[in-house]
């Protein structure tokens, strides 16, 4: 009688970091014969993928790896929160395996504990691009692991260690299997992607027999000649960012910049170990929208940090206001077991966190939805995520998937319009957070 193939379930949570993660350990799942399960009930073993950067998605991970448990009671933890392995099994210890993040040989060790691979790998058996969590048009490209930052309201360098750069070929070679796999935009992702390199000294590298420096100018040219989309997530300000507005001007790249700016207090940047010249970050602006005049700037900020006083906030809401950012993501400060912050006196009450909070965004919003209305009028080539009967769903150069606003698009029986195509369209409206558009051709 032949054995019955292993059902893998897997739950991947938590940030684009994360989800790379999960796709290598879903193609090594895949090369080695196992099945995949998308329900509890066809799953012989479920993995999760955790998250545990912020209070929210700890309590997500643990409630999700507590279902886990109670619908199958074969479970293996991996991801961030797996660096707390003691809190892990003091609430589940029924688990199989408990592992850190990027532990694709640990996870499968104790997959094969419990059951061996159907066959020896064979990694023609999957697509040249992997298995992706992603639709097929666009994938993260993870460029680094760890961070050499230290700032206080972060626990990334002590769940995903020091700053380890991936050399530089590994990463053009995957990018190039992905193209040929039907990726039509890459989102280069990392805990801090513009120090990509500085852990190797930038030394040399080669990549079909050219040297190129270890470093993301080097590589974000590279990526460039692909003739696909190439976006950057979670830039930090260094100086060698100007370089990278240089390309995007010369269309190199896509002129979209995600710089996690946190705040504009001094006081407070200074208390969260951040840039605090805020005045000169605003000069670094102008400079880069002068380089880049389509440039696009998305940045993030945490409000009620310790010791936040309501000036501090005004300085934040004052610096929005000048730098009418196009797009601004923004949290409460979350006190995460381990963070240096939590020590720091003068914690904000939660009720004025989420004042600030719903303040911040109503002013973010009208900035929002006065820079869309500037781009009603407007011819621009967006690619297509999405089509269902009431709308087709697609994106611009200047909206990245999963966190920015879309572009909605009518259907209509004349075109016939599929994920990943491009397309010529005419915006004719625009709210605080998205685009509407007509066809122009297809």
């Amino acid at each position: 009688m032949t054995p019955s193939i292993p059902k893998i379930g897997f739950i991947s949570l938590g940030c684009p970091k994360n989800t790379v993660d999960s796709e290598r350990i879903l193609t090594q799942l895949q090369a080695e014969g196992y099945l995949l399960s998308s329900t509890y009930q066809e799953a012989d073993l479920v993995i999760v993928n955790t998250c545990g950067f912020i209070e929210e998605a700890i309590t997500e991970s643990l409630e999700t790896i507590s279902n886990a448990v109670a619908e199958t009671g074969k479970v293996i933890v991996t991801g961030c929160l797996g660096t707390r392995r003691e809190m892990i099994i003091a609430q589940f210890p029924t688990v199989l395996a408990v592992t850190g993040p990027e532990s694709l040989t640990d996870v499968m060790n104790a997959i094969h504990a419990l059951m061996p691979p159907p066959h020896d790998p064979r990694l023609n058996l999957i697509s040249p691009g992997g298995i992706k969590l992603t639709p097929r048009h666009y994938a993260y490209l993870k460029i680094a692991e760890g961070c050499n930052q230290q700032c206080t309201f972060c626990i990334i360098p002590s769940l995903r260690g020091k700053l380890v750069s991936r050399p530089l070929g590994d990463i053009l070679n995957e990018a190039e299997q992905l193209v040929n796999a039907g990726v039509q935009e890459l989102l280069i992702v990392s805990q801090d992607t513009a120090a990509y390199g500085l852990d190797k000294k930038y030394a040399l590298d080669f990549w079909q027999g050219r040297p190129l420096k270890t470093k993301i100018t080097d590589l974000a040219q590279q990526l460039g000649q692909l003739g696909i989309w190439i976006r950057l997530h979670y830039v930090y300000p260094y100086p060698h960012v100007d370089q990278l507005v240089e390309l995007m001007a010369a269309g190199t790249i896509l002129p979209y910049l995600d710089i996690p700016l946190q705040h504009a207090s001094p006081t407070i940047l200074k208390a969260m170990r951040r840039p605090a010249d805020s005045e000169n970050l605003l000069r670094r602006l102008a400079y880069w929208r002068k380089l880049c005049p389509k440039l696009v700037l998305r940045s993030t900020f945490l409000v009620g940090f310790p010791g936040e006083t309501q000036t501090d906030f005004e300085l934040l809401l004052d610096f929005l206001e000048e730098a009418q950012l196009d797009r601004v993501g923004a949290f409460t400060y979350s006190p995460v077991a381990g963070a240096m912050a939590n020590s720091l006196p003068g914690a904000v009450a939660e009720e004025v966190k989420i004042e600030r909070l719903e303040q911040l965004m109503a002013l973010q919003s009208q900035i929002s939805a006065d820079k869309l209305s500037q781009r009603v009028g407007q011819t621009v080539t967006v690619l297509i995520d999405e089509v269902t009967a009431d709308a087709i769903y697609a994106r611009s150069a200047a909206e990245a998937p999963e966190i920015d606003g879309m572009v909605v698009i009518a259907p209509g029986e004349e075109f016939e319009i599929l994920p990943g195509d491009w397309v010529e369209v005419k915006i004719i409206h625009a709210d605080e957070h998205d685009l509407y558009a007509e066809v122009l051709n297809t």
